[in-house]
């Protein structure tokens, strides 16, 4: 960018701008509006061919300019067609979640609370013809997530780790096959 005296500039870096007043090599002199003169490099400036109330017009909707600029950003079709909105049931495994207390409760009878949870959700999703369910059951030792994979292939479903971005390492995610009814 090559500015000269008389440039009207703005500093990057700061809320400053004025005109240029002196150019010796890369260091250039700023007057200010206020009349206060400033040093910068010729990196921290850029310069404005635009007056501020100029750039206004742009925020006036009913403006031509304005609507040439959005008429050429409309979105464009995506090629990609957006699956329909499927009901998902998230359950939460979790101990803490299923019992209010785990007193008197061995790890055998915390294991078979999960795994009757599960399997009571797993019915009511096929009897209300829900096509997926997220079990929440943790990372732990995998004894959980191993019981509810022996569980689920007892099913007609497919189940996989569910979205490590949603729910990190610890979830399995069901898909039920159903039957289209017509």
């Amino acid at each position: 960018m090559h500015l000269e005296i008389g440039n009207k500039v703005a500093v990057l870096d700061d809320v400053l701008k004025g005109k240029v007043i002196a150019v010796n090599g890369d260091e250039i002199s700023v007057q200010t509006n206020d009349g206060m003169i400033f040093n910068f490099s010729k990196s921290e400036l850029v310069k404005m061919d635009v007056d501020q109330h100029e750039l206004t017009k742009f925020s006036d909707i009913h403006n031509s300019l304005f609507q040439e600029k959005v008429a050429q950003n409309k979105p464009k079709k995506s090629l990609f067609k957006k699956e329909k909105q499927e009901v998902t049931l998230e359950v939460d495994l979790h101990i803490s979640k299923l019992a209010k207390s785990t007193r008197g409760m061995d790890n055998y009878d915390m294991l078979n609370l999960q795994l009757d949870t599960a399997k009571r959700k797993v019915e009511f999703a096929i009897s209300k013809r829900i096509p997926k369910i997220v079990f929440i059951h943790g990372v732990g030792e995998g004894v959980l997530k191993s019981e509810l994979q022996f569980l689920l292939n007892k099913y007609p479903v497919k189940h996989y780790d569910a979205s490590y971005k949603k729910y990190g390492l610890g979830a399995t995610e069901v898909y039920f096959f159903q039957n289209i009814v017509e």
